[in-house]
């Protein structure tokens, strides 16, 4: 077993090799350009880590692990044209730095790029992680479908919001766990458990982003700070408001999302001080507490030693410790 920074390492090393020029340029300085940005690497390292948990080589993954940082950015690059986002790890995003037909295309040309990573593995495995890829990539299709219905919707709940962040966020990060362990040839019971690991550790990854979203410090978190507020996205934080604030703080909140007349930085601070005062932002950091809670509970039924269940828990808690 290596350390975070060791796979950080070599997997940023194999990225490298892999993002060379090609022609037309116009298609792929895109591709290098988000897949160069930087970010801490999250479920590649999850991809590696996983393999070597199970016994696998972690260079025999590599594949299975770009693939996934592949189509992880490409959702991206799409995400930021339908969010009109101008940031992405704190610099311009795609469709900003070039255009949004570019960025479409790009977008494109990386989702197969993902998909012929896996070609490097032999029938059986390749089977398997095409299959496991087919499955998780439709369901971050329809994760972000429900993003944007709620945009439009008065009535989402917290379940609804949860299975809507499971979807489209944390069924990847299981997926790339699972991976790993599909490439070390685990058994399928520790595929599935180290899966359901995964995707609860997402859930409470996504549901501090939402929360990192409003008080992190853009420096850190590397996007516009606010961005949810200002988009009207019904995040964890804005359904608990309108869950546990009173009458008034309910009415303050829709009445100051909406109202066009603010300056961004007035209505990001009004909508802050509901979420706090309501005790939203409260409840929210509970969840990511009680949803990495969850996620250590399926560590106990691995069938592996106890120190690498140690190790996969330091990975969790580090995940949650960001910087705000």
């Amino acid at each position: 077993m290596q350390n975070i920074e060791a796979y950080q390492k070599s997997f940023i090393t194999y990225l490298r090799d892999f993002a060379v020029e090609k022609e037309p340029k116009n298609l792929y300085q895109p591709v290098n350009y988000i897949l160069k940005l930087g970010g801490k690497r999250l479920r590649p390292v999850l991809t590696l880590m996983t393999a070597e948990i199970f016994d696998g080589n972690a260079k025999d993954a590599m594949n299975a692990a770009l693939s996934v940082e592949v189509f992880h950015n490409f959702s991206l690059i799409h995400d930021d044209i339908m969010d009109d986002a101008p940031l992405r790890r704190g610099k311009a995003t795609v469709h900003e730095k070039w255009d949004v037909n570019t960025g479409i295309l790009s977008g494109d040309a990386m989702l197969i790029l993902a998909y012929q990573l896996l070609e490097n593995y032999e029938p059986t495995t390749f089977k398997a992680l095409a299959k496991l890829f087919s499955k998780i990539a439709l369901e971050v299709c329809e994760g972000q479908q429900y993003d944007i219905d709620f945009e439009t919707r008065n009535n989402v709940a917290i379940p609804d919001y949860l299975k809507m962040i499971e979807y489209k966020t944390a069924v990847l990060v299981g997926a790339a766990m699972k991976m790993g362990a599909i490439v070390a040839k685990a058994s399928v019971e520790n595929q599935n458990a180290i899966y359901d690991f995964g995707r609860y550790l997402g859930i409470a990854f996504q549901l501090q982003d939402d929360y990192l979203d409003a008080f992190g410090n853009p420096e850190t978190f590397g996007k516009q700070v606010g961005g949810d507020i200002l988009e009207h996205k019904k995040t964890y934080l804005y359904i608990k408001t309108l869950e546990l604030g009173t009458e008034l703080q309910q009415q303050n909140l829709v009445s100051t999302i909406t109202n066009n007349a603010l300056s961004s930085d007035d209505k990001v601070k009004k909508v802050k001080a509901l979420f706090i005062d309501s005790g939203a932002s409260e409840a929210t950091k509970n969840a990511v507490e009680a949803y990495t809670k969850k996620a250590f509970l399926v560590l106990e039924t691995l069938n592996i030693s106890e120190d690498k269940k140690q190790v996969l828990k330091t990975f969790g808690q580090q995940l949650m410790n960001r910087p705000v």
